[in-house]
């Protein structure tokens, strides 16, 4: 991508393939995906995420069906207490606030972030990979992610003493990518991975 490559720093780590950003349907339920897989591995967070599937007869439940889902058969899959409140609040925020995915693709990046992390138990990382992994943005930076952070210290030698200091530098460092800064993360959790 010719306009990252304009980062001298970040054009040593471009590759080529990476995954394509697309826009997946029933936004509400990967928002309930993404509650579902924090602080587990990829694996785990699979294996969740068919058993709550299976609920369902293997399909993508409505946002009402969730939020009919006696909450004992939602821990039954393997998910804590808070993980099921969690769930739940979002079935009732979304239904409660007619989120449905064409609403959702209207609305632009902030405003998103705004009103879905209204929702308790939802914070700007989840919305933010939401924006990415769901919704197909282009040009989301993940300020909050560990593996950025990472990243971003070891390719442009950052100090992160100060959060506040840290945080604002990656913050100005990412401006330039705009309008891909999406691309530039994926770039950097893939140049992390393969180290």
């Amino acid at each position: 991508m010719a306009h990252l490559e304009k980062d001298r720093k970040l054009s040593k780590i471009l590759v080529e393939s990476l995954p394509e950003l697309t826009l997946h349907k029933n936004i509400p339920i990967r928002l309930m995906a993404s509650i579902m897989s924090q602080q587990l591995s990829t694996h785990v967070a699979r294996v969740i995420f068919r058993r709550f599937l299976e609920l369902y007869d293997g399909k993508e439940p409505s946002v009402l069906k969730v939020l009919d889902t006696d909450p004992t058969i939602l821990r039954g899959i393997g998910l804590s207490n808070n993980k099921v409140n969690y769930i739940l609040n979002v079935a009732k925020f979304c239904i409660e606030n007619n989120i449905t995915d064409k609403k959702l693709q209207k609305m632009d990046n902030a405003a998103i972030i705004d009103l879905l992390t209204e929702i308790k138990g939802v914070g700007r990382w989840t919305v933010e990979m939401l924006l990415m992994f769901s919704l197909g943005r282009e040009d989301v930076f993940a300020v909050d992610d560990l593996g950025i952070q990472q990243a971003m210290i070891r390719l442009y030698k950052l100090d992160n003493t100060d959060k506040k200091a840290f945080k604002d530098k990656m913050l100005q460092l990412s401006e330039k990518w705009s309008p891909y800064r999406t691309y530039a993360c994926l770039h950097l959790w893939q140049w992390k991975d393969d180290k």
